[in-house]
Parts: structure tokens; sequence; C-alpha cells
């Protein structure tokens, strides 16, 4: 609903009793029979939506006095719609959030303090740190639904009729780099998706190398000369044929669909572990996920994060039945079945104790995952600082340049570096 319906609706009524009148407007925005509605948006894939949708028709049925109005969208609409309210001031009542979007959104004042809900959200039973990445200033703004790590998704079936060795947990970059290459060689199409657009699979790289993508300060943790490697790396790859080509790469969106996996144009993806789950229906029973490629020593530079966050707008008319909309989707064990792991492995350590024998599909795929890499990975970095989801956007449009032609890697990213730096300002 839009943020002036109640206005609207009060407009509409004055020629009415006084009664009728504060029945209508003054608790906010209802629906009929006195219903509070609250607007609930997140971004995901269709096997995402549909168990949502299961969970919330739940959550209405234990609490018959609320109403939730449910949209997602792809992620990269997601974060657009959703700036767009936060900047007009119409923010959901309850959100997703991304691990990116937490400095930002709670800095701006966008986000309701959840720890003033503290009675009616419980977050006892999740590991502290895990909760502490949702604080700014020691509030309490978002917590994590669940537990997740990247991945390189692909098609087994396909890679063992290709006559290629299956990668190996332990496979380094160059490793990964002689299998795209042998994919490529033997099926006619690219290995996978081209990495040299996502920050995600760039972070994962740097890590390796012993940096990251910001200090402490909030500053840039990297060179020029660090994003030329990788963007070199990558563009010679392209160039190959090894991954994906620049027209195939720019129809990425966010959704698994747009992918060049997702539309049978490359045998190999790199996403988050639960995200994946959208191949599914596209890969088939092949679909299989193994670690991110590490540094030529060994070093891992892929991380545990929170999957993803749940908060409330600050702007909300309900704070209270928003809070009971995030306890019910963290911490309702009949909620847990539902959801399974399409939001990464649930954060809850009991429900999580539960739940996880019981996985089935996908969703065991990735609870399996997850244990295989338990203890090996390295200690997840800090919420990057608000200007990183612009960033996000300048490093994608950046390499465009490259992989169109347009610029060198080094022109590229010394221009990015001029941008990050002025963008973190």
């Amino acid at each position: 609903m839009p943020g002036n319906r109640t206005t609207r609706s009060c407009a509409l009524l004055v020629t009415l009793a006084l009664s009728a009148l504060l029945t209508a407007c003054g608790g906010g925005d209802h629906t009929g029979g006195g219903k509070v509605t609250l607007r609930y948006t997140w971004w995901g894939n269709p096997d995402r939506a549909a168990r949502t949708d299961q969970a919330v028709a739940l959550f209405k049925k234990k609490h018959p006095g609320i109403d939730v109005q449910t949209s997602f969208a792809g992620y990269d609409a997601y974060k657009q719609k959703l700036a767009t309210q936060a900047a007009g001031g119409d923010a959901p009542d309850v959100m997703q959030l991304d691990y990116r979007m937490i400095d930002q959104y709670a800095s701006g004042g966008v986000l309701l303090d959840l720890g003033e809900r503290s009675g009616v959200l419980r977050t006892d039973d999740i590991d502290q740190g895990l909760l502490a990445t949702g604080r700014l200033d020691g509030r309490q703004f978002a917590v994590p639904m669940g537990r997740g790590t990247e991945a390189v998704v692909y098609d087994a079936t396909q890679w063992k009729a290709a006559g290629v060795p299956l990668p190996k947990a332990d496979w380094t970059w160059e490793e990964w780099a002689d299998a795209m290459r042998a994919l490529a060689k033997r099926t006619g199409k690219p290995g996978s998706t081209d990495p040299g657009q996502s920050e995600d699979a760039f972070e994962v790289w740097l890590r390796g190398q012993g940096k990251s993508l910001y200090t402490e300060g909030r500053g840039l943790g990297f060179t020029a000369d660090d994003l030329t490697r990788w963007w070199t790396f990558s563009d010679g790859l392209r160039r190959e044929g090894a991954v994906s080509s620049a027209e195939q790469t720019t129809q990425l969106d966010g959704s698994v669909e747009n992918t060049p996996l997702g539309r049978s144009t490359a045998l190999s993806d790199f996403n988050w572990d639960a995200p994946s789950s959208g191949y599914q229906a596209i890969v088939g029973e092949g679909l299989t996920l193994t670690p991110m490629p590490r540094a030529e020593d060994g070093t891992p530079g892929q991380y545990f994060k929170p999957s993803m966050f749940i908060g409330a707008g600050a702007t909300t008319s309900h704070p209270e039945e928003a809070a009971k909309l995030i306890d019910f989707m963290i911490n309702d064990e009949d909620a847990a079945k539902i959801l399974g792991a399409s939001r990464g492995i649930p954060v809850n350590e009991t429900i999580r104790k539960n739940v996880v024998p019981v996985l089935e599909g996908f969703d065991r795929t990735v609870a399996t995952y997850q244990a295989s890499v338990e203890g090996k990975l390295n200690a997840p970095p800090q919420a990057p600082p608000s200007g990183d989801s612009a960033l996000q956007n300048t490093f994608t449009r950046d390499y465009d340049q490259v992989s169109f032609g347009r610029m060198s890697p080094r022109e590229a990213a010394e221009n990015y570096i001029t941008e990050a730096k002025a963008e973190l300002r």
C-alpha cells in the first residue's frame, strides 16, 4: 500500500460519524475487520517466494489480527526499489536486507531499533557474534535470518559428460581457470559466468591474497594494482571464451534465470549457497555446490556470513506487529520447516539442530555443503560502509568497459579507485 493511504482514507470519511472516523483512522493502517496490515518485501527466486508465502499464511493463521501483504523481486530490482522507497519515506513495514545495506539504512534513519522490541523479538538462541553483525553504534537494527557462504554452482552431469574432472574442495583459482578452459573446449560453451563483474567474487579472491575490500576505518583495503590483476585475469579468460561473453554477462540482473547457467549457455556460476536453489528447476539433479577457489598457497577467501537480514521500517505504524512477524520468521519451528534453507541455514541454534537432520532435496545439499567447509574458512569481515551499495554498481559498470573493450583493466581499475574514494568520503 502507498504510504499516504491512511490520510486518504480519513479524508474520504470526514462526513461520517466521529466514531466511524476513529475506527477507520485512529490506529493507522488497517484492512477490513480491524486487521493491521503489514507490507513485507524481500528478494529471491520463485522457490523462496513460494516458501515465504506459505510461512506468511501460517503467520496470519496464528495471528488473525494481522494481515501481511508480500512482494518480491530479483536482487537488483529489489535493491533499486527499496532505495527509492527509503528515499521517499515509504519503507516497507518489514523488509529483507543484505549485509551491505545495514550501515546505509541504519545510519540513514530508515530502520527501526529492534532492541526496543526485545519483549516480542527473541534473540537468545542466535549466536551473539552473528547477531552483532546487525548492530550499528550498539543498536540492533536488523537480525540475521540465516547463515550462508559462497559457492561455485555447477552442473555435474554435464561436467562428467564433457570428461572434465569434477572440482576438488581445495582447488585454486588457476585450477578453476584450467577447468573453465577445458569445459569450453569440449562443450563449445563457456565454463562459467565471467567473475570479473562480481564484487563478491573479487572479495573472495582478494581475501585469499591477505587483503580486504575495506579497512577497519571504512576505507578501501586494496589498490588499483590489486584490481588490475583481478580484471586482467578475468578478461583474459573472457577473451579465450572460457567464461561468458560481454553480451551474456550484461544480461545479469540478480535472478538465476538470467545468468548464463540459468540460460544454459554456461556450465557453472558463482552464487551464495541457499539462493542457488533457484537453479534446480533449470539444471536438474546434476546441480552441485563446491567451495570457491583458493589462492595459490591454499588460503581461502570465502567466509560464513549472515545470508540476509530482516528489519523493520522506522516509520512503520505497527512496530509491535512488525516485531512479531520478524520473531516468527526466525524463531517459529513450524515456519522453519516450511522455509528450510531457502534463506540459508537457520540462525536459531535450537531450530537449526532440529531442522538440519530432516532437510530434503537442495536444502540438504546446502547443509551438507556448509558442513564440508565448517572450520575451514576465515572470520567474516565487518559489515561494509554505506557507500558499498552504490559501489557494487560502479564495480560492474567499470568492468563492462573492460569486457566491451572500451578500457584496459588498468584504466578501469584506476577509474574505480577514484570513484570509490569519492563515494566513501
